[in-house]
């Protein structure tokens, strides 16, 4: 019984930890094309140059 609810624990907790690096990776790429589209908008303004 005990040796059930371990392996029941673990299998949470892995699949726990496999979401939370998708979770991770997805907010990665958000950010990501927010930093995109603040860098097209500030090339459209033509305030600095960019080198």
């Amino acid at each position: 019984m005990k040796r059930l609810i371990a392996l029941m624990l673990l299998a949470m907790f892995s699949l726990g930890m496999l979401s939370a690096c998708n979770t991770v990776k997805g907010a990665g790429k958000d950010v990501q094309k927010v930093g995109e589209k603040i860098e097209q908008g500030a090339d459209k303004t033509g305030g600095t140059d960019s080198k």
